[in-house]
């Protein structure tokens, strides 16, 4: 028994209200016949035609031909027929005019091809169709709803093919009425708006339509084939003016289709195409084209949709277990399976598996793991075993995985299973899962290397948190075409934040590569500027979520390679930044700062990113883009010798070409720079990947200044090390060895000759202040030259800075003491002197006053503590700035002695020049006031310890100043290194009544020599 339903028009000679013409009415009805009528009824169809009174039925037409199968009804659409769209994306197999079985009655039926379903919404007048918001079983509503119904019905009856109307609910926010209307014949979109039109101002309202139907889509009947390229048509009916909007629908998500890597279109007179390069399972759902049109009443979309389906092949990931079998015996054979894993997947594959080897039959295991079962011979004089398995898809595509089986034989060398690790052969890498942690499902291997010796080396993490490589899944097709791709960014960067907002969540290296991953590959698919403002708010912070201090033990443990994880964050945010439109004020995270400047040609801009101030002045116009990155300075390759100092700061302008500019910048430092330490400023050189000073230049009177002269990402890096003048240790060691000697002479001359000098108070004050200079400057040499050597403990470095100390003060304050009596015996020469009263007023300066500086310095300094009160590099006190650390208590005595040394100087020098005066004025007497004063400087600066005045300027003038830096320390340390030997010179050589004593004591001994051995030789003779 055959089934046919027939499509009948009743055409209403009735004409209507609205004066559009008679309306018409489409029926559709089911007759049951034997096969062999089939012939008979098809050609009384054909001549079909039927009126009576006021109503013409016509063009009854077969749509649906069914047969009945036991308990099943199978269906066919007759020509120019198809199954709804409905019915299409309920049964994928029920799609265009395919044969469709169905189990219930009444079962679907075919419609003709020109059928147009619409859907609408109508905003009503508030006044008139008030009543239609009561509830539906009241006598208002039905009343109201009828009213309307026959009011749209009289309208759109009149359109050729029309089947039906209903109006399926009202709602609120004004009156809304939504309904749907069903036109079996073809329908222009210009009659559709022509009595939507009339019905609007009849109404006094507004429509919203959607059509299917007036639009047609064609898609390649599936499955297509994996790679392949695929069109994708949508025809219209009328010639529309604006292209069609294509979008996918898969897993419950709409996108958008746009011109991108994988999909392109084109639209030509009423046909629009959509190119899909190469189809995937990314490819496969349902498409959707769709025209807008905007009347006056309001607006009409015309939609087109069908399902492309996809014959996927996977990526696979093939493992053995054991990963490395292990033979206890050459006549053993070791059980392995193989599991190849796929993602998880709608489409269906056939699995084959195959070997290469000394393996047994590979026997597939019948679940849905796709695994395998072998067994490997420990025999190690046959070819390496190897398994594959692949993937057959429904258009017959292959794909396929091979792992080789790396057996432990039974001499080799391997490393032990430790933890949950197995045994692994010696010379390979075993492989694990990631497992997760803290409730975070990962992706990715750990992995664990045996050395060649049979030894585990520690495990290598490449985990990486399942949303951030879901994240990077979707950055690498951001640009495919699926969806815009401002919205896909969006998408991305508010991911990406919400991602590495909790940094204990990624505080692993491969957590911090795969965001920085993400911000590298958007920059290479991001070509237009992003000015969605929540874009570039998540966009920053997710940047600066990166560089948390938190972080840093997970930046560091960059192993390198082609690029370091620094070079591919600056370059990635550079350039996402240069694509942003920042408006004029800053942009603030807590580890990203961005400031605009928008200038004119020949502009000058200022802008300012934590605290660094940035100038910039330029040729071109257009805005600058200041960005500052905490932390990021510690993460870049480094110089050995140097480290960062500051953040980095990164300049852009608005046009790439290069131009002159000139930019200067004044950075807070990181920490005060050391003394003699030198600072660059330098720019990050993408070539040479590391800092560099080429364009820019660094003042040291201006320490945080810096001056450039091209675009890039500038920092401040410090030396180490003190800069080092060459040869000054060397010096300094020859010097105080000399001094040393010089001083040991002193002491024993001073010694010798002292009976013979000493004659008066004065002179045994002077000869006094003398040997207790000369004592203290002996020991602090000594521990000055002991520390310069090798490194020597925490303690004894903390005895010799405080002898250093003391001994340095005394040995001043005996200057002063000597400065004082000569003095004293230069103004008041007649005045007698105390031998007694200076004698203790010179012990109590030259000893009591150092060891109360010493001891008061040292209790204030932390007890003496290092770094406080010494530094462990020269066991020598703390210089931390101008009035800062513990050298202060030396330096303020010192300068305050020398001063007074000089006055005392100068005090002699003016009484020599009155003696001058008061005698005849000759040639030979000022030759000889010269002379005077001459010998009095030059006998008095080494014992009133003038030279140490170049220590100030030594303080006072950093080594990174040049070469006048140098002269002065070379001066300084020549002077006092060779101390001892100048004041040996000048205290015991060059004082005729010293020299004098001491020949006369050399004569009596070699008199005393004589006399004694003559006396003994006259003695020998007697005896004889």
């Amino acid at each position: 028994m055959w089934t046919f339903i027939f499509l009948s028009v009743l055409g209403l000679n009735t004409c209507q209200v609205s004066g559009q013409g008679p309306s018409t009415q489409m029926h559709y009805a089911v007759l049951a016949i034997e096969e062999s009528a089939i012939k008979n009824i098809t050609e009384l169809l054909n001549a079909f035609h039927v009126t009576q009174d006021s109503v013409e039925a016509t063009s009854l037409k077969m749509t649906t031909k069914c047969e009945t199968l036991q308990d099943q009804t199978q269906c066919s659409c007759m020509s120019n027929h198809s199954w709804s769209e409905e019915l299409c994306e309920s049964q994928p197999n029920c799609c265009g005019n395919m044969m469709c079985s169905f189990s219930k009655t009444p079962h679907p039926t075919c419609h003709p091809n020109t059928r147009v379903t619409i859907n609408g919404s109508v905003v009503l007048d508030t006044e008139q169709y008030l009543d239609c918001l009561q509830t539906k079983t009241s006598h208002k509503f039905k009343n109201c709803h009828d009213k309307l119904l026959t009011e749209m019905k009289t309208v759109y009856s009149t359109l050729t093919g029309f089947v039906s109307l209903a109006i399926i609910e009202f709602r609120t926010g004004s009156i809304i009425a939504d309904f749907e209307m069903t036109i079996d014949n073809q329908v222009s979109a210009d009659d559709l708006i022509q009595r939507s039109q009339t019905l609007s101002q009849k109404l006094n309202s507004t429509y919203t339509l959607e059509t299917a139907g007036l639009v047609h889509i064609n898609v390649p009947r599936g499955p297509v084939r994996f790679g392949s390229r695929e069109d994708i048509t949508c025809t219209r009916q009328d010639q529309l003016k604006e292209d069609p909007v294509w979008q996918l629908t898969k897993n419950d998500q709409v996108y958008d289709i746009t011109n991108g890597t994988e999909s392109e279109l084109v639209s030509i007179g009423k046909v629009a195409t959509l190119t899909l390069k190469s189809t995937s399972e990314t490819w496969a759902g349902l498409f959707t084209c769709a025209y807008s049109q905007k009347p006056e009443f309001g607006s009409i979309v015309h939609k087109a949709s069908a399902i492309l389906d996809v014959a996927h092949l996977p990526d696979i990931q093939i493992s053995s277990e054991p990963q490395f079998p292990r033979c206890k015996s050459s006549k053993d054979l070791v059980a392995v399976k193989i599991q190849c894993e796929i993602k998880t997947s709608n489409d269906s594959y056939e699995v084959t598996w195959s070997g290469a080897g000394s393996i047994t039959e590979v026997i597939p295991d019948n679940g849905p793991n796709h695994e395998a079962s072998t067994n490997v011979a420990c025999k190690n004089d046959q070819k390496e075993p190897e398994i594959t398995c692949k993937f057959t898809n429904r258009r017959q595509q292959n794909k396929n995985a091979t792992i080789k089986i790396n057996v432990i034989y039974e001499h080799d060398l391997f490393c032990k299973a430790d933890g949950g690790w197995a045994d692994t052969k010696a010379g390979f890498t075993a492989v694990l899962k990631c497992r997760g942690r803290a409730g975070l499902e990962e992706a990715g291997n750990r992995h664990r290397n045996c050395s060649n010796e049979g030894k585990w080396e520690d495990e290598e993490s490449f985990c990486v948190n399942q949303d951030l490589d879901n994240i990077l899944e979707e950055t690498r097709i951001v640009d495919i075409g699926l969806g815009t791709i401002d919205n896909n960014a969006a998408s991305i960067f508010s991911r990406l934040k919400t991602a590495t907002n909790n940094t204990e969540n990624i505080n692993t290296f491969s957590n911090v590569n795969a965001s920085i991953f993400v911000l590298s590959g958007m920059k290479e698919k991001l070509k237009n500027k992003i000015s969605n403002e929540a874009t570039l708010d998540n966009f920053l912070l997710s940047s600066s979520n990166v560089l948390e201090k938190s972080l840093e033990k997970s930046w560091k443990d960059d192993k390198g390679g082609e690029l370091s994880l620094a070079e591919r964050y600056l370059s990635s945010v550079e350039r996402l930044i240069e694509l942003t439109q920042v408006a004029s004020d800053t942009k603030h995270t807590s580890n990203i700062e961005v400031d605009t400047c928008n200038g004119t040609h020949r502009s000058h801009c200022s802008n300012s990113v934590f605290n660094v101030n940035v100038s910039v002045d330029r040729t071109d116009s257009g805005s600058v883009k200041t960005t500052g990155f905490k932390q990021l300075e510690e993460y870049f390759p480094q110089r050995e010798e140097y480290e960062p100092n500051s953040i980095v700061v990164s300049t852009t302008t608005e046009k790439n070409r290069p131009s002159p500019v000139k930019i200067e910048m004044d950075f807070p430092l990181l920490k005060p720079r050391p003394r003699n330490h030198a600072m660059e400023c330098v720019s990050w050189d993408n070539t040479s990947r590391k800092w560099s000073t080429e364009g820019c230049e660094w003042d040291p009177s201006k320490e945080q200044h810096c001056v450039c002269k091209h675009l890039s990402s500038f920092a401040i890096i410090m030396s180490k090390k003190p800069l080092e003048v060459k040869f000054l240790k060397e010096i300094t060691h020859v010097g105080l060895s000399v001094s040393i000697i010089s001083l040991i002479l002193c002491l024993g001359v001073e010694i010798m000759v002292w009976s013979s000098v000493v004659k008066s108070n004065a002179s045994h004050l002077r000869h006094t202040a003398h040997i207790n200079i000369a004592l203290c400057l002996l020991i602090a040499d000594i521990t000055v030259l002991a520390s310069s050597f090798s490194k020597i403990s925490e303690s004894w470095c903390q005895i010799i800075a405080v002898l250093k100390h003391f001994c340095l003060l005394s040995m001043f304050f005996w200057t002063l003491c000597l400065s004082m009596t000569l003095l004293h015996l230069t103004v008041f020469k007649f005045q007698h002197l105390s031998k007694k009263n200076y004698l203790v007023l010179s012990v109590l300066l030259g000893y009591l006053c150092p060891f109360l500086i010493v001891v008061i310095t040292f209790i204030t300094n932390e007890g003496g503590a290092k770094d406080s009160y010494y530094s462990d590099e020269t066991c020598w006190l703390i210089y931390a700035g101008s009035l800062k650390g513990s050298i202060h208590t030396f330096l303020i005595p010192l300068g305050i002695i020398v001063l007074f040394n000089l006055f005392t100087m100068v005090v002699i020098i003016m009484m020599l020049f009155e003696s001058a005066k008061t005698t005849a004025n000759s040639l030979q007497n000022e030759q000889n006031t010269s002379k005077n004063i001459l010998r009095s400087v030059v006998l008095l600066t080494p014992i009133f310890g003038v030279t140490w005045i170049f220590g100030f300027t030594v303080l006072a003038i950093d080594l990174t100043y040049g070469h006048l830096a140098y002269v002065v320390n070379y001066a300084f340390t020549l002077l006092n290194a060779f101390q001892g030997f100048l004041i040996l010179l000048t205290t015991c050589l060059a004082e005729k009544q010293i020299r004098d004593a001491c020949l006369k004591k050399m004569h009596i001994t070699k008199k005393g020599l004589t006399s004694t051995s003559q006396s003994s030789t006259s003695s020998t003779l007697k005896k004889k």
